[in-house]
């Protein structure tokens, strides 16, 4: 074990930095270094002190002899001078511990995009100062932030785990044990009435930071559903759910985002709110929010109206939408003898203009593929079912079951197969139990394979602009999945109205963490994302160095880990630079030392020096 030193000119100014590295044989005869401790920077009085501390083994010798951590050009401080007058501390080396190792690089990098988009200046001029020794409410949001983007949970686990096991404690320069669960959801009922405000302060940021367009906005809603019976939350009610639960209780999400993916609104509305009930209202929204502009918005089929795409018209609102496959092969036949056009690769387009629209009917030969491959798929399990079932035969109302249980899997595709079933009153044979795939649904089903129907009122757009414009849809579909499964906003377990919706304001604020690292992402290494960046991130770990000293004291020393290549690397391409080590401190004792969640007050800092 030796001191490994690094050179750095600063400033014009010569620094050394110092680690101590092992080196041990490998198997295969070469040697190998690890860095066991980050020492930083240490001037000539510490070099002194740690001159004469270390014991090296000898292999050759089998004996331990005292070696100099330092090189031996560097000149030694006189010998008679005693510690106290070196202003010294003697310490324990042979007892040196290392305490509560916990994730840095991760809370770092989302406390740095915190920063980078207003939002602690933003909060701490709205949010009223606390009383005395208590945290920060601006820090306070900032933490459920961070912990909804970097591992997200809920605010007991917050208080009970994930505080001792990230470093954002030292981050916000908060002591951990005086943050309290009920002080994390005291914090969510502060945070609403300010929801308004922070679209427009994320909306100027994001053009400060990306010059990001707001011209063509994405829109869409999902679901997310409640844990328990939500019975006191009014508009936690049942409805179509998109998570596959009809069981429990819901709320419904609106959301609007660019095309970069940046979220500018949502909405929280009751679970059971019909898709084509929310638009108008929040068209009007959005213009009350951000004035009048010529938008284009992109939307699913299913939400708009025939009623609201005519207001929207006449108010010339920009549109573009998908329409149900069910109109399809109606304008199919109307264009039946126009040729295709190429918009792109792979994709194939007819255009038809009637009542003041333009109708795009577009063909992709790789989604043509995709639907016919799912649906093969089904018919096969479906079919191989039934074929099992003829064999088996079960009385009749086990069949109807069976039945019923294979139509569910097979979903759509099992509208193709026609099924004979025996009456009430007669045995299950194989003479009155049969069925039949219906080819003409099916070869029409397969005429409409990877066709899209799209309606716009921008008549003059190029047929290749519109379909890689309604392409973008899927970044709403992409913000909708990460608040699902990155930020785990469901299910919901409050049962208080207001925190509820307290709690998805939480969740959005991690998602525009999200979506700005995402954007910082996209310039330099478009291949990751950032759940990626911060799992590999989150190995960077900030260890407490315990050394004892000879009058009982304790020397603590907060040291994060040192960034490996790749990590490096990433930090360099985001712009960002990791602080300073923490200074040491010392403790009266090894108890108040060892409870450092609690972080109790330290003596006056003294310089970090070492003497036998």
């Amino acid at each position: 074990m030796y001191l490994r030193t690094k050179n750095r000119l600063k400033n014009g100014k010569q620094h050394v930095y110092y680690s101590v590295v092992e080196s041990h044989r490998a198997s295969d005869g070469s040697s190998v270094q690890r860095e066991l401790l980050y020492l930083g920077e240490i001037n000539a009085s510490q070099e002194a002190a740690w001159r004469h501390s270390l014991q090296v083994w000898d292999e050759k010798t089998g004996q331990a002899q005292t070696a100099s951590l330092f090189p031996d050009s560097l000149p030694e401080p006189p010998q008679n001078i005693s510690p106290s007058k070196l202003n010294a501390l003697r310490l324990r080396m042979d007892l040196v511990e290392l305490h509560r190792p916990r994730a840095f690089g991760d809370c770092f990098v989302a406390c740095k995009v915190w920063e980078q988009l207003g939002l602690e200046g933003f909060w701490k001029e709205r949010l009223e100062e606390p009383r005395r020794g208590k945290a920060a409410w601006h820090k306070i949001l900032q933490l459920l932030a961070v912990n909804r983007m970097v591992d997200p949970g809920s605010e007991w686990r917050i208080h009970r785990q994930w505080l001792e096991r990230s470093a954002m404690d030292e981050l916000l320069s908060i002591e951990a044990g005086r943050i309290s669960k009920d002080r994390l959801y005291r914090c969510l009922d502060r945070i609403l009435k300010y929801r308004e405000e922070l679209f427009g302060h994320l909306r100027q940021k994001w053009t400060d930071l990306f010059h990001a367009s707001f011209d063509v906005l994405l829109y869409d809603l999902t679901s997310t559903y409640f844990e328990g019976s939500a019975t006191e939350i009014p508009k936690a009610v049942h409805g179509y759910s998109r998570d596959g639960r009809p069981d429990c209780r819901q709320v419904v999400i609106a959301l609007v985002v660019t095309t970069d993916g940046l979220p500018m609104a949502y909405e929280v509305m009751p679970g059971n709110t019909s898709d084509k009930a929310t638009l108008e209202d929040f068209l009007a929204k959005i213009e009350k929010q951000y004035g009048k502009a010529r938008r284009t918005w992109l939307m699913d089929r299913g939400i708009p109206t025939e009623k609201t795409l005519k207001a929207m018209r006449e108010q010339d609102i920009n549109y573009l939408v998908g329409t149900p496959r069910g109109k399809l092969d109606a304008v199919n036949r109307k264009l039946i003898n126009q040729p295709w056009v190429e918009a792109r690769r792979d994709v194939e387009v007819k255009l038809l203009s009637e009542h003041g629209e333009l109708l795009v009917l577009a063909r992709s030969a790789g989604r043509m593929k995709k639907e016919w491959a799912i649906r093969r798929k089904k018919l096969r399990r479906l079919l191989k079912g039934l074929a099992e079932l003829r064999v088996s035969l079960p009385e009749r109302d086990k069949l109807l079951q069976r039945i019923g249980a294979l139509k569910h899997k097979a979903g759509r595709a099992a509208r193709f197969v026609r099924i004979t079933l025996p009456t009430k009153d007669q045995p299950v044979t194989s003479a009155n139990f049969s069925y039949k795939l219906d080819w003409k649904k099916y070869k029409q089903a397969v005429r409409l394979d990877g066709h899209y129907l799209l309606r716009t009122n921008l008549t003059d757009e190029q047929p290749e602009s519109l379909w890689s414009m309604y392409m973008t849809l899927t970044r709403v579909e992409a913000a909708f999945k990460s608040l699902k499964s990155d930020l785990a906003i469901r299910p919901i377990h409050h049962y208080v109205g207001p925190r509820v919706e307290a709690h998805i304001f939480v969740a959005f604020l991690g998602y525009c963490l999200t979506a700005t690292l995402q954007m910082r992402l996209r310039t330099h290494a478009p291949g990751l994302t950032p759940r990626a960046v911060l799992e590999k991130l989150a190995t960077i770990q900030l260890i407490d160095v315990h050394v004892p000293v000879v009058d009982s004291r304790h020397l603590v020393m907060r040291r994060y880990t040192q960034p490996d290549k790749t990590q490096a690397m990433l930090l360099e391409k985001l712009g960002l630079r990791l602080p300073d080590q923490p200074p040491p401190k010392i403790y009266q004792n090894r108890a108040a030392a060892g409870g450092l969640s609690l972080s109790p007050e330290p003596e006056k800092p003294r310089r970090m020096e070492t003497a036998l």
